[in-house]
């Protein structure tokens, strides 16, 4: 295994515990997982610990689920529609012109 493999980010840790980013943190300060730093700038977790871990069953996932609010989904389809939105409008008023002008 390459030292590429060997070493996973905090993301990858989260996923494959199938837990948050900020839980593994978490766990980082509360001491129950060894982190290193790599360059003095990246954070990185042993593959083989993680693992160890996650089979062990210490740590459980999180299935928490938070609700889409009605909220979320008109601002979502407005800022994700923009573009078309505009452009009815713009063929709207163009249609106007050429029928009613």
């Amino acid at each position: 295994m390459s030292t590429s493999q060997q070493y996973i980010s905090v993301r990858e840790t989260a996923q494959l515990l199938g837990i948050s980013e900020r839980k593994v943190m978490q766990l980082i300060e509360s001491k129950e997982l060894q982190a290193y730093r790599i360059a003095d700038q990246f954070l990185r977790l042993k593959r083989s610990e993680v693992v160890e871990i996650r089979n062990s069953g210490d740590v459980e996932s999180e299935t928490v689920k938070f609700p889409y609010a009605s909220q979320e989904k008109f601002q979502d389809f407005f800022r994700y529609n923009d573009f078309y939105l505009v452009a009815i409008v713009i063929i709207l008023a163009l249609l106007y012109v050429i029928f009613f002008v």
